[in-house]
């Protein structure tokens, strides 16, 4: 079994670079009385998609077809967000568009001036970008107000934010919300479950005398299995958060390819978070990883446990569905070194 998981590993291993990296977008405000300044970065990419900046339609976005849909860009953006101070609307001008190269590629840099009736006392922000065209979307805020950091994170089913700047800040619901998106991380992308189920397909087997037999006690797999997972997210998890903390810097494609919390130390690294905060997010992140991986193993792992019994599992199951799996694999390796869509996912 040794051998075979070794083998299946090393194969995803490689190919995990190419694996999802969701649609992502960055919002920082800095509230100073009743005015607020404010930086979108937002994936040229996404924005393309939705508006189209690719004038000439050769793949290739240039500066010059980014800065000429300027107020197509602004428009687009900005009617999708929308900040008010004790429920009165605050009205947002555009200032400077800009082009930086962000971890996953290039971003649209949007500043903009926020202006509301009078300082704030509870600040909502509404958030409403590419939800209608990528429900994977999500929009990562960091808010300061004077010596104050918060942060949050936007989905479909979670648009809006408040906050009482008399409030003390509840770390927790950072966490919970951090948490919640490592859970969505892990059970939106192919390849970390591919790369789960190339450990539980052989997990319930033994290779004795050349030949395949079902594995003796559940529990011992299980925690086999177990230990298997979390050494994985460990690993990963401690050298992201070196890199995320800036105690350790590591090469963007590193970052990029490395698995479990790689979306966030990237993610975490583009907001700019102060790092105490870094900490307290990779912290919720990385939880929601591990809960997200084990809630996969917990279904998945009594099956193939249970199916192991038949004499069909090792031809039919483990050969055909580790085929499956190396073919996968190999398809998105193709993809990332000849820099083509071959994969439907």
């Amino acid at each position: 079994m040794r051998r075979t998981l070794l083998s299946l590993v090393l194969i995803l291993w490689g190919t995990l670079a190419h694996g999802h990296k969701p649609s992502d977008s960055y919002l920082s405000l800095r509230i100073e009385g009743g005015s607020a300044q404010g930086q979108w970065d937002i994936a040229l990419r996404d924005l393309d998609y939705a508006i189209g900046l690719d004038e000439n339609g050769d793949g290739a976005l240039t500066w010059g077809e980014v800065r000429g849909r300027q107020d197509a860009i602004n428009a687009y953006t900005l009617a999708r967000l929308h900040i008010a101070a004790d429920g009165k609307g605050c009205s947002l001008q555009p200032r400077d568009l800009l082009v930086d190269e962000h971890t996953d590629g290039r971003y649209a840099v949007i500043r903009f001036g926020a202006f509301c009736p009078s300082s704030p006392q509870l600040l909502a922000v509404a958030y409403e970008l590419f939800f209608d065209l990528d429900p994977q979307h999500r929009g990562l805020l960091r808010l300061e107000h004077g010596e104050r950091t918060d942060t949050a994170v936007f989905a479909p089913e979670a648009r809006r934010f408040e906050l009482v700047w008399s409030a003390p800040r509840q770390p927790w619901r950072e966490l919970l919300s951090f948490a919640h998106e490592g859970v969505w991380h892990i059970w939106i992308g192919y390849d970390h479950i591919l790369f789960l189920l190339s450990l539980l397909l052989p997990a319930a087997l033994v290779r004795e005398a050349g030949e395949w037999r079902a594995a003796l006690g559940f529990r011992r797999t299980l925690w086999d299995v177990f230990k298997i997972v979390t050494a994985f997210t460990l690993a990963h998890s401690i050298t992201l958060s070196l890199a995320a903390l800036k105690l350790v810097e590591l090469p963007s494609r590193w970052v990029e390819s490395a698995i479990a919390a790689s979306v966030a130390a990237a993610a975490l690294l583009d907001l700019g978070l102060p790092d105490h905060l870094r900490l307290l997010v990779l912290v919720g992140f990385n939880l929601g990883v591990e809960a997200g991986q084990l809630a996969i193993v917990g279904v998945i792992l009594p099956l193939s446990y249970r199916l192991s019994r038949s004499r069909l599992y090792p031809p039919l199951v483990l050969k055909f569905g580790s085929a499956c799996i190396a073919g996968v694999a190999f398809l998105w390796l193709a993809e990332r070194g000849f820099d083509v869509r071959l994969a439907l996912f």
